[in-house]
């Protein structure tokens, strides 16, 4: 017999408050898309307020669609509407996010990775009936490009002037000339800004996925470090080389299948006195610290993209892209490293620094 619920108007009317906005930041993933790929930000960025038939023209796109777009973008809050001149403008604040590719708080790969997640759907769904992962290079749409632009930012600002000087001595031996692996590079931006900021060292990135590492080459050329660069496919548990000073993994610890393999083989390849930097995604040890709008992010994530991967792979640990510093410490001690410190963090990182 079913039973009868007493609905609480007030908190029923809260939720759907919630749901209109949930509903809303959706309908936004294509309409920001629209004014990133159209260069409407950019434009109106460069030439302050403009009417819809200025931006059309300016633009040039047709200025029915754009006075739809733009009404959405004002109605959005991303855009500020000045009814007297009937103008729309960007503000400097908004522009830090959509426009300014510097910015720490540039989000346009945010956006490009909500399409991506929605494109994996029918694969990550097939996965949630069958236990079984998908591929990194099975995923679906430009996964790879979208989660290369999403990180690059907090790369871009973090990396060399906070992340590298938390560590125990590390700048040093970089200024000087030291050996460095980047595991798990990607499009290989992490390595790029590190040759960039040490032009006496010398980079290795290491990735299994081919096609990245293609990407990253060309990155390296285009940014003129391909002289202190190289770029190499291979695993983090069985990549060549060793004496390493310096090793680092940039939220990509979580994504592997065994980590704790790719940890016992980073300490064999580190020096003595060598150094493994990981950077992995903000979160505390148990779910309830994790109920945040942060922890709601990256469990989306987590879902459509980092447990699909790990699972695909061999032993699947399945860490998740919120294991937390408790599990990661864990794993990363497993390989043999004698410690571990969180040394330094942003509000979407957490740095941590393991010693042979």
């Amino acid at each position: 017999m079913r039973r009868s619920t007493m609905i609480d108007e007030g908190k029923l009317n809260i939720f759907i408050g919630q749901m209109l906005g949930d509903l809303g930041g959706a309908s936004s993933v294509a309409m920001v898309r629209l004014g990133g790929s159209l260069g409407l930000y950019e434009t109106l960025h460069a030439k302050g307020p403009m009417t819809c038939a200025q931006l059309a023209k300016a633009a040039k796109v047709h200025e029915r669609y754009l006075r739809e777009w733009l009404s959405h973008q004002a109605a959005s809050n991303y855009l500020a509407y000045d009814a007297k001149t009937d103008t729309f403008s960007l503000p400097p604040e908004q522009a830090m996010v959509f426009v300014n590719q510097e910015s720490p708080v540039y989000m346009m790969g945010g956006f490009d990775l909500m399409t991506a997640l929605l494109d994996n759907q029918p694969k990550v769904q097939a996965a949630f009936k069958s236990g079984q992962g998908v591929a990194w290079g099975d995923q679906t749409g430009c996964m790879f490009c979208a989660v290369a632009r999403f990180f690059r930012p907090g790369y871009q600002n973090f990396l060399v002037q906070q992340w590298l000087p938390a560590l125990d001595g590390v700048v040093e031996k970089l200024e000087r000339g030291a050996k460095v692996a980047d595991v798990g590079c990607g499009h290989g931006w992490s390595t790029v800004l590190m040759a960039k900021a040490f032009p006496k060292s010398t980079f290795i990135g290491y990735d299994f996925h081919p096609s990245s590492i293609e990407d990253a080459r060309a990155h390296a050329k285009e940014h003129g470090v391909s002289a202190n660069t190289r770029f190499e496919v291979g695993l983090a548990k069985d990549y060549p080389g060793k004496d390493f000073d310096l090793v680092t993994c940039f939220d990509c610890l979580h994504d592997m299948g065994d980590p704790a393999g790719a940890s016992g083989h980073i300490r064999q390849s580190l020096k003595p006195d060598g150094s493994w930097m990981i950077v992995e995604p903000m979160a505390g040890d148990t779910l309830e610290q994790n109920l945040n709008p942060v922890g709601r992010l990256y469990y989306a994530g987590s879902t459509m993209i980092c447990l699909p991967t790990s699972l695909a792979q061999e032993v699947g640990a399945g860490l998740g892209a919120q294991a937390g510093e408790k599990r990661l410490r864990e794993t990363i001690m497993s390989g043999g490293f004698r410690s571990v410190r969180r040394a330094t963090e942003t509000p979407f990182n957490m740095i941590l620094e393991a010693r042979p």
